[in-house]
């Protein structure tokens, strides 16, 4: 008798910030449930507003070829940008919104490195979200620097969105 041995595909979680690869960790059980539960919220918003699509990690996100390629948690692209988005699995160009689930040893790359990463390449709309503090902050770009749209740390734990128009969320519903 022979066995047939299931092996799961390889993912590569390699990201390149600026010009530095850097192999991130799978993501511990509450950053990914924090990532399905905020791809749910939004998802079945996005099935009421059809205004575009909704993607979640690892999908590389290349902004310029060998300098910044990243892998966001979720990813959001508005359907007349959806010409960035190559069913090969990644995404050449600049999405709508980023969102990034904030973890103990991401918290610089995220607040700091793909902060500015996002912001030089004009992402419109970059969420950090901090499992700990049980709080998203939501920002948007105001003359090519972003500024806090909204923290639910100031609005009693709602989350509005600037790009997802009439997008309102208890944060209760991510933590």
């Amino acid at each position: 008798m022979t066995t047939t041995q299931l092996s799961k595909p390889d993912l590569d979680l390699t990201q390149i910030i600026n010009g530095e690869e850097i192999m991130a960790p799978s993501p511990f059980g509450i950053h990914q449930r924090i990532s399905h539960n905020l791809d749910i919220e939004i998802s079945l918003f996005l099935r009421r507003k059809p205004i575009g699509s909704l993607f979640a990690a690892p999908l590389d996100v290349i902004f310029e070829e060998g300098i910044n390629q990243v892998q966001p948690d979720l990813i959001f692209i508005k359907k007349e940008n959806m010409g960035i988005f190559h069913e090969h699995g990644w995404i050449r160009g600049v999405p709508d919104l980023l969102i990034e689930v904030v973890s103990k040893g991401t918290i610089t790359r995220d607040t700091e490195e793909k902060y500015e990463i996002y912001q030089k390449y004009g992402v419109s709309e970059y969420w950090l979200v901090f499992p700990e503090q049980q709080c998203i902050e939501v920002y948007t770009l105001e003359n090519s620097i972003y500024t806090i749209y909204c923290s639910t740390e100031r609005t009693n734990g709602k989350v509005v969105s600037k790009i997802l128009t009439g997008f309102e969320l208890d944060s209760n519903l991510i933590f």
